[in-house]
C-alpha cells in the first residue's frame, strides 16, 4: 500500500507540471506498465484530481479544479519546502518572516513523524548568519511583477544613491534579486535606454501606464545584464585587465559581481572592473594570484606601483644587501 501511495504522490506530481504525458512517458517515469498508469489515474480522480484525458494520441493532463484536494508533498518536496520556509524567514522582504514561520508550523502539523523528525534534525542543524540588507514591501513586489506580467508602464518616485528623488517612468522587464537586494530591469521611457533600480528605493504610483510590447531584455538577459552594470558601469573607476590565464581558470577565484569575465584564447582573458577607487580596483587584481598587464588609467598604475614598493619593503633584507 505505502509503494502505491508514494507511486501515485510522483504521478501527482508529474501532472503538476504543467504540460501533457502520454501514457508511455509516465509508465516509463514511474516503471510501471501502461496498464497501472490508468489504474493510478482513476485512483487520482477518485480522489478529486481532475485528470483530463487528451484526444487524439492517448495521453493525460492535468485540469484546472476548483476543488482540488489538499496538497500532498513527497520526501523531497517537504525538505525543500521546509528549507525554503526557514531560509526565506531570515529574508528582506517586509513582514514575510512571520507568514514564513506561520507556514512552516502548518506544514510541521500535517507531516508524518518519520519525515518531521528529518526535518526537524536539519534544522536544528542549520545556522543563519545574519546580515543586513535593504528591505521591501510584499506590495511593492507584487506591483512590479504585475506590471511586468501585463507589459504595463511602470511609474513610481526613485531615490538615487544621493539621495535626490525623481519621477520615473519606465518599461518593466523583470525583477532580479542580487546578493540581498531586489533590483528592477527596465526600459527608461525618459532616457530611452535600459536602467536597472534598487526596489528599496522606488515607491510606485498608480494607477499604471499604458500597455507596451516587450523588448528584447539588454545583453540577452537581464540577469546579466544587470550583473554587468553592478560589476563595471556603476563604479567611478573603471579599467580592463589582460590576465594571462584561461577564463576557465580565473572564474574560480572571482567572487560574484567582481567582474566580468571576456575569454580571449587558452591562456589568457580580459577581465572588466569597476571600483570606487584605484586602490580598490589594484587590490582586486593582484587578489587574483595570476599575472596580468594593466595599460591603464594612470591612476590605478600609480596604485599598482605603491603596492609594489609596499610589498618589497615589507620583506626582509637579504644578508648580503
Amino acid at each position: 500500500m505505502s509503494e502505491t501511495s508514494a507511486r501515485l504522490l510522483r504521478l501527482l506530481s508529474l501532472l503538476q507540471t504543467h504540460r501533457s504525458w502520454s501514457g508511455a512517458e509516465l509508465a516509463a517515469e514511474l516503471d510501471v506498465t501502461a496498464r497501472t498508469v490508468r489504474r493510478d489515474i482513476e485512483r487520482l480522480r477518485g480522489l478529486g484530481y481532475p485528470v483530463q484525458a487528451l484526444q487524439g494520441a492517448a495521453g493525460y493532463r492535468l485540469g484546472a479544479g476548483a476543488s482540488m484536494p489538499p496538497l500532498l508533498l513527497d520526501d523531497e518536496e517537504a525538505v525543500a519546502v521546509a528549507v525554503g520556509l526557514r531560509t526565506t524567514s531570515g529574508g528582506t522582504v517586509t513582514g514575510i518572516e512571520d507568514a514564513s514561520l506561520r507556514a512552516l508550523a502548518k506544514l510541521d502539523q500535517v507531516l508524518p513523524s518519520r519525515l518531521r523528525h528529518r526535518l526537524t534534525t536539519l534544522q536544528q542543524a542549520m545556522v543563519r548568519v545574519a546580515a543586513e540588507a535593504p528591505r521591501v514591501s510584499p506590495a511593492t513586489l507584487l506591483a512590479i511583477a504585475e506590471a511586468c506580467r501585463r507589459h504595463e508602464r511602470l511609474r513610481f518616485d526613485y531615490t538615487d544613491h544621493a539621495g535626490r528623488v525623481s519621477r520615473r517612468a519606465a518599461e518593466p522587464d523583470s525583477l532580479v534579486n542580487v546578493s540581498r537586494h531586489w533590483y528592477l530591469v527596465a526600459w527608461d521611457v525618459d532616457r530611452a535606454d535600459w536602467r536597472s533600480f534598487r526596489v528599496d528605493r522606488l515607491v510606485p504610483r498608480v494607477p499604471t501606464g499604458p500597455r507596451f510590447t516587450p523588448r528584447p531584455p539588454p545583453d540577452g538577459d537581464a540577469a546579466a545584464y544587470l550583473s554587468r552594470r553592478l560589476s563595471v558601469a556603476s563604479w567611478p573607476w573603471r579599467t580592463v585587465v589582460t590576465l594571462h590565464c584561461s577564463a576557465t581558470v580565473v572564474a574560480e577565484r572571482l567572487w560574484p559581481g567582481t567582474g566580468v569575465l571576456e575569454a580571449v584564447d587558452d591562456v589568457s582573458c580580459l577581465l572588466h572592473l569597476g571600483a570606487d577607487s584605484p586602490a580598490s580596483l589594484a587590490w582586486m587584481i593582484t587578489g587574483l594570484d595570476t599575472d596580468f598587464t594593466v595599460t591603464g588609467p594612470p591612476e590605478l598604475l600609480a596604485a599598482l606601483e605603491r603596492v609594489s614598493a609596499r610589498c618589497r619593503d615589507a620583506l626582509p633584507a637579504a644578508p648580503d644587501a
